[in-house]
């Protein structure tokens, strides 16, 4: 089992804002290039699960089969379980687990997955050794993350630009890397796997609610999360320019003309048998 530890600060921190975005996930718009793979029988690992709207979902499609969701956050784990249970899922549970070191033995899980996690971690290649280790044999490595450098939108109020170059200050600051999902492949690639697919997807924000909900989270996150208290404790911005920069994403989501696309990285990483 890896010695190794997470060292990075997660950027978001578990604020209603962020939870807003964590619980409108799915598998279906979050882990559609891993469906096609899945089996009833399957047990799967979700690491990083959040709120267990996506491990809820895998559970679902594996009636015969397990999944266990973990996270690092123990207080997020009590929403995740509440969330099984509303769906009467009984092939679900959940536990604290770091995925430099997760406490599993080799060879457990037919399936890996990771949404939204590698950007946030301190060391990405390790983490997905980790993730491999616990893998079975001709088993899958799936994990999804978007590329904030490639995120466009229109129309562009000049805040916006501050916002993403002050999101990408942040979160190298606390050790992740915001533009992960161009670097899965070489992540994996330097983790020692062979068989992998890389492919990419989008969400994209248009319609008046989506720009209403995209606008309003982000604009919230930026004046009340843990992103805006590390944005501030660290000296990457004034509460005046955090407040700019909110009112820019609220401005944005009035725009009826208003597009928003987020990029991700997709890889599905299958260990050799």
């Amino acid at each position: 089992m890896s010695k190794a530890q997470e060292t990075a600060v997660y950027t978001h921190g578990h604020h209603e804002s962020v939870l807003r975005s964590h619980t409108w996930r799915t598998a279906a718009n979050s882990a559609a290039y891993l469906l096609g793979s899945l089996k009833p029988h399957m047990r799967i690992l979700d690491v990083g699960c959040g709120p267990g709207t996506i491990t809820a979902d895998l559970a679902a499609l594996v009636p015969d089969g397990q999944v266990t969701g973990v996270d690092r956050a123990p207080e997020i784990l009590d929403q995740a379980r509440a969330t099984a249970t509303g769906r009467g899922l009984a092939n679900v549970d959940f536990a604290v687990a770091d995925v430099h070191a997760l406490d599993f033995p080799d060879d457990t899980f037919c399936v890996v997955h990771a949404h939204q996690v590698l950007q946030h971690v301190g060391d990405p290649v390790t983490a997905l050794r980790e993730m491999k280790r616990v893998t079975r044999p001709g088993g899958f490595i799936a994990v999804r993350d978007s590329d904030y450098a490639a995120m466009t939108w229109y129309p562009a109020p000049p805040g916006m630009d501050a916002w993403l170059d002050l999101y990408r200050r942040v979160a190298r600051a606390n050790g992740g890397e915001p533009d992960a999902g161009r670097r899965l492949k070489s992540w994996a690639l330097r983790a020692g796997f062979t068989d992998i697919t890389a492919t990419s997807s989008t969400w994209t924000f248009s319609t008046p609610d989506e720009r209403a909900w995209w606008s309003g989270l982000w604009a919230d996150r930026t004046l009340a999360s843990a992103y805006a208290e590390r944005a501030t404790e660290g000296g990457h911005a004034s509460a005046e320019q955090l407040r700019a920069v909110s009112e820019a994403w609220r401005e944005w989501g009035r725009q009826e003309e208003g597009w928003f696309s987020v990029l991700h990285g997709e890889i599905l990483c299958r260990k050799d048998a």
